[in-house]
């Protein structure tokens, strides 16, 4: 404690931070990088792995595409109906409202003042380059270039429109990550996977568990190979963080454990929940955490440090939703240009909307347009322009109030009977599905030595599934704290609402929040005031920030999970090491801030 008290804080994360890396994986994105960083590294938590012709029936360009659904009459009426409750609201004319006088130009809300997001507006993105200098041995994937050489060269000979543009030492490359994987065409051989879908591993009867736990082992060996410069024969010198959203189970929380220890050979690692990660970011040791992300929103309260999980309330939309939705008001308004935008289909069409979401929508009265160029991204053809007046632009962001405006009809949450029986799941998968390695001993597979048990005794998991709920967010909100008990903590809480994820950097989110948890108070609660607290770290990777706190100031950390432990039985009551209890740590970071 007295080294607390005369360290510089930038000398502290110097010295304890460069050899421990915090990972925050989200729904849809992974928050990666050293502690001793200003922010991490923000990559799209996909991969695309190249097709052949033993699997192209049916050719499909998403992993997931099989699952999604078409919007019914009840749901478009739905939301057309939501519409029309927001357009009150906002003082702006309903769906199918006429302008009475076409000659009266409509009033423009031009989002001109955001300067830093100026650059932001006129992206245009590229098709990926499939292609790699042949041989080009790989530096993330074990022997991926000797299949390469033998698998490829009849595909390549296949696309003789490739072959001209490109010499024959050129051949595909097997896997693609991130940002690229999202900007291949869809007359490639590619499939894209993501691993994490909706808040869970993304299992389902297309997307084996086997599979899942490779790509998501793939994705994140690679950003720390290719970004964070971290190969794999010198992280035995390393520490993992592993920040994790309330939405994931235990067994897939255990999963990812896993994947660090023993496939990435981290030396130690610890689990923190996101939203107690993302109090200490906040320099904060009690509040009501609204985790906003690209598919999932979550909502969990914190005191003194520790997270109540009877609060926990997990919603099943997010800011791809809100991008989506813009797509289809601009379509229902007809001022989208006629270009084929296929958000499923083409995940490049949902980057250009996340942009223009980002660019663009805001939340406020009265009517909000903004001339805009769209691009359309035809197969394989540079990107097309298009100038337009997109309108409605604060309608979008409001379907976090009324989620019946987001049809979830994209990406629903992977079936729950994955998850339902812990000890079964265990037994079919472990026992039939995984291929034992030379480097596992017999005591690391669960059914053999009773590994599953060694959860039981971490408090911060609960065995049961994680509940979902359909409510709007201001409803959520207020339903979390009022869960909290006590009148007084109820009233700091209200005072203490956190907004963080990307969809928190929306221009008006935070009185449009505050205004509507008010109003969705019950009238018969002795609560009159909310106030939502201004963020002193960008919201979307506080939480990640908070995970640095929380391993650097760790100095004992008895609660630290080491790679051979973990290998040979995992974790079991009694064993001495268990996770150390929250308000110790809270104990350590308060003597931290108030030096």
């Amino acid at each position: 404690m007295d080294y607390l008290k005369t360290v510089i804080p930038s000398q502290l994360f110097a010295e304890r931070g460069s050899n421990l890396v915090v990972i925050n994986p989200g729904s849809a994105n992974i928050r990666i990088g050293l502690a001793q960083q200003d922010a991490p590294i923000t990559i799209p938590n996909c991969i695309a792995r190249r097709t052949t012709g033993a699997n192209l029936t049916p050719k499909r360009n998403v992993q997931d595409q099989m699952l999604n659904s078409q919007v019914t009459t009840a749901q478009h009426m739905e939301r057309e109906k939501a519409y029309d409750t927001i357009a009150s609201l906002l003082k702006i004319p309903f769906l199918d409202e006429e302008l009475g006088n076409n000659s009266v130009p409509r009033k423009m809300g031009r989002v001109d003042g955001a300067a830093p997001q100026g650059n932001k507006k006129e992206t245009t993105y590229t098709w990926t380059d499939v292609l790699e200098e042949n041989p080009k041995p790989s530096s993330v994937l074990e022997s991926s270039s000797e299949k390469g050489e033998t698998s490829t060269s009849p595909v390549e000979l296949e696309n003789s429109s490739i072959s001209e543009l490109h010499s024959s030492e050129r051949k595909y490359r097997e896997y693609i990550f991130g940002e690229e994987a999202l900007r291949i065409s869809p007359t490639e051989p590619y499939c894209l996977r993501r691993p994490i879908r909706r808040g869970h591993l993304n299992i389902s009867q297309y997307y084996p568990m086997q599979q899942v736990l490779e790509d998501l082992h793939a994705i994140w060996d690679w950003i720390l190979v290719e970004k964070l410069h971290i190969p794999q024969n010198e992280r035995h010198m390393y520490s993992a963080m592993l920040v994790v959203p309330e939405t994931f189970d235990n067994r897939e929380v255990k999963e990812m454990l896993s994947i660090v220890l023993r496939d990435l050979r981290f030396s130690t690692a610890v689990v923190h929940q996101e939203g107690l990660a993302a109090v200490f970011g906040h320099g904060l040791s009690t509040a009501c955490v609204v985790s906003m992300g690209a598919q999932v929103t979550s909502v969990i309260c914190v005191e003194d440090g520790v997270a109540l999980p009877n609060t926990q309330i997990i919603l099943n939309y997010g800011g791809e939703d809100i991008s989506r939705c813009l797509l289809w008001t601009q379509r229902h308004h007809q001022t989208w240009p006629p270009i084929r935008t296929d958000t499923l289909m083409k995940p490049v069409d949902l980057l250009m909307l996340n942009r223009l979401k980002e660019s663009y929508c805001e939340i406020r009265e009265g009517e909000v347009e903004a001339v805009s160029t769209v691009h359309s991204y035809e197969d394989g053809m540079p990107a097309g322009s298009h100038k337009t007046k997109l309108t409605a632009l604060n309608v979008a962001p409001m379907g976090l109030f009324y989620p019946t405006l987001l049809v979830p009809d994209v990406y629903p949450s992977p079936p729950r009977s994955w998850f339902g029986d812990h000890e079964d799941m265990l037994e079919d998968t472990w026992h039939m599905e995984f291929p034992r390695r030379a480097d596992m001993s017999d005591g690391f597979y669960p059914g053999v030595s009773g590994g599953m048990p060694m959860w039981d005794s971490f408090p911060i998991f609960q065995n049961k599934s994680k509940k979902e709920y359909k409510i709007g967010l201001a409803d959520a909100i207020s339903k979390s704290i009022l869960s909290a008990g006590r009148i007084d903590l109820q009233r700091r809480l209200f005072c203490s609402m956190q907004l963080i994820g990307g969809v928190a950097l929306t221009s008006g989110i935070v009185s449009a929040v505050e205004e509507r948890v008010l109003h969705a108070i019950p009238s018969n609660e002795a609560i009159d005031t909310v106030e939502v607290l201004q963020s002193r770290t960008n919201p979307s990777y506080v939480s990640w920030k908070g995970g640095a706190i929380l391993g650097v100031l760790d100095f004992g950390r008895e609660a630290w999970i080491h790679r051979e432990d973990w290998i040979k039985n995992g974790i079991h009551p009694g064993s001495g090491r268990k996770y150390k209890d929250s308000y110790y740590l809270q104990a350590q970071v308060m003597c931290y801030m108030n030096n």
